[in-house]
């Protein structure tokens, strides 16, 4: 039994509750002199009608009479409990803290903090999801990022993860493209640059129709045309997805993303039928305008548009119809939408949609919503060719880096440089993206994004190959030792500084639960980075290798391996891969 168990379970008979009730409420204090684990009594207050530090007391009382007798394995791994301010707080001791912490962590090797809680079930994690003949830019880094991470946390907790790349491959935009082809298409060009020269035409329609409103009305012509089947609308449309496909995939090979399932919104429009006909059936269309729509004025949502008046289908029809392909396909416990914050509304109508359908798993499907990238211009937009491309970014990053490895690095050859250089230029742009809570927009920084001090992914990624040139360094006969390092050379790991980094690696589990519970990575990624701080503190304040003592230089290099077991952890989940040497 751990000790938060055996904490709970005794306060649970003195207050008189499940003992899962008094693990939820039993919390870290923010700094280690106010102990280690806490009881906030307020909660308890009315009921028991006392006051919170009177309860506080009344517990250490009860629990220290008992502390030779049934709470004896308490007593063995704590070293006393205060009260303060209505708190009843745990200190831990030492020795046994450090032995736990590390044994664990060592025995997990390269999967500290992962669970089986997912076993059985489930999820799909949408992401990504660009547009068809339109450049895969900075914008879309946030959702294919952030996206790959919520779908490895789900994986490191057991679950089945199913990676959805919904292409932008339908819509009245195909339109807009058919025409500008045929008014202004180049075949040399599309051969040569394909994204180029469909984005080129892509503009150029907008900035035409301003003078030549008819352009709309041709556009809406030729995706209803594609809609029913037209020959020659099609063979575009499917020549413009192939091209757009291939350079896609050049992204996606690069930064070691690979999908499960690319249908795009085409997949689910033959589908779109069944969904009239199932919404018909149960009274929930209106027409309004000649469109039929889905009164949503209970949910405080303007109506969704299901069909135009024309007869064609929009984003929402075919996400309904995705959603009931999805579970009927997968039986999915969570269906995850990464999508930016622009399309809220059109989510909140969607599951609103299912929730009127009777869909029993409506609250099952879950936006989550991120920010916008900006740089000093502003924001991107397509229309206006305003556009930083990510493969530009990820390009100027290795650059930058390559710069910094050679400067610092004089003797490393040059392969050595090519590989270390796109590993920590591709992950400090990955890092930048991850970082903050993804509701805030990211503003790029090359001063921030490569800083080697500050918090960034070559910060980590240094400190993942300090731990490593640690046990290079050590004597043979040492690291020897280490690879059968015992609970009491780890209970030797008794010094403020040494405490400091155990009581983060055990942060880190409940980092990563927390992270995928609420589909923030930046939770986790704030973990690794309080680990890789409270490590350089402790290396440069701590002779690891020259201890004096042999016993405890095992113990602060098996302390080291577990910070680097940690962070790659962390960086793996990231989607950033850890590197030799910088």
């Amino acid at each position: 039994m751990t000790l938060t168990s055996l904490i709970a379970k005794a306060l649970s008979i003195h207050l008189s509750v499940d003992p899962e009730e008094v693990t939820a409420n039993l919390t870290t204090p923010p700094r280690p002199e106010m102990g280690d684990i806490a009881l906030p009594c307020f909660r308890y207050a009315k009921v028991m009608r006392k006051a919170p530090q009177a309860i506080a007391d009344e517990l250490k009382a009860a629990l220290d009479k008992e502390r030779e007798t049934s709470l004896k394995a308490l007593y063995e791994r704590i070293e006393r409990i205060d009260t303060a301010g209505g708190y009843l707080n745990f200190f831990i001791r030492r020795d046994y803290y450090a032995k736990s912490v590390l044994r664990e962590t060592l025995d997990a090797q390269d999967r500290p903090g992962a669970t089986r809680e997912g076993e059985g079930k489930n999820v799909i994690v949408e992401y990504s999801s660009p547009n068809i003949a339109k450049p895969f830019h900075v914008g879309h880094g946030f959702s294919t990022f952030l996206g790959e991470a919520i779908a490895n946390l789900f994986e490191y907790g057991g679950y089945r993860v199913e990676r959805f790349n919904h292409l932008g491959d339908y819509g009245t935009q195909f339109g807009k493209l058919i025409v500008a082809w045929r008014l202004w298409g180049d075949q040399a060009a599309l051969d040569e640059a394909p994204i180029k020269e469909l984005t080129r035409i892509y503009v150029k329609f907008h900035e035409e129709a301003e003078k030549r409103p008819e352009l709309e009305d041709d556009a809406r012509a030729a995706f209803s045309r594609l809609e029913q089947g037209g020959e020659e609308e099609y063979v575009l449309w499917e020549t413009f997805r192939r091209v757009s496909l291939r350079e896609f995939n050049t992204i996606y090979e690069r930064v070691g993303i690979h999908f499960d399932n690319t249908n795009g919104e085409s997949f689910y429009s033959p589908m779109i039928p069944d969904v009239v006909d199932a919404l018909t059936k149960k009274n929930l269309l209106e027409e309004s305008e000649g469109a039929q729509v889905v009164d949503l004025e209970a949910f405080g949502l303007n109506p969704c548009l299901i069909l135009k008046s024309d007869g064609s289908t929009i984003y929402a029809s075919r996400d309904i119809a995705s959603i009931l392909w999805r579970d009927k396909t997968y039986d999915f416990y969570k269906n995850v939408y990464v999508v930016g914050i622009p399309q809220k509304n059109h989510f909140n109508q969607v599951f609103a949609v299912m929730k009127r359908m009777g869909f029993p798993k409506a609250d099952d499907c879950v936006h989550v919503a991120f920010g916008t990238v900006k740089f000093a211009e502003g924001a991107l937009a397509t229309r206006t060719g305003n556009v930083v491309l990510l493969e530009d970014l990820l390009n100027t990053s290795v650059a930058k880096t390559r710069a910094l490895i050679e400067a610092n690095n004089p003797d490393m050859d040059a392969l050595t440089v090519d590989e270390t250089a796109e590993k920590i230029g591709v992950g400090a742009v990955r890092y930048a993206y991850l970082r903050n809570s993804r509701e805030r927009d990211i503003v790029f920084s090359w001063d921030e994004m490569l800083d080697f001090e500050g918090e960034t992914a070559p910060y980590l990624l240094y400190t993942v190959t300090r731990c490593a040139s640690l046990e290079r360094k050590a004597p043979e006969e040492i690291v020897q030792k280490l690879e059968a390092v015992t609970d009491e050379q780890l209970s030797l790991l008794l010094s403020d500084h040494e405490q400091e980094v155990i009581r983060e690696i055990e942060r880190f589990e409940k980092s990563v639960a927390l992270a995928r519970d609420s589909f923030e990575p930046s939770i986790m990624v704030r973990q690794i980075m309080a680990i890789a701080r409270a490590f350089n503190t402790f290396y440069h304040h701590t002779a690891v290798l020259k201890s004096g003592d042999e016993q405890l230089t095992v113990a602060r290099l098996a302390l080291s391996r577990a910070v680097g077991q940690t962070l790659k952890a962390g960086l793996r989940l990231m989607g950033i891969s850890p590197v030799d040497r910088m």
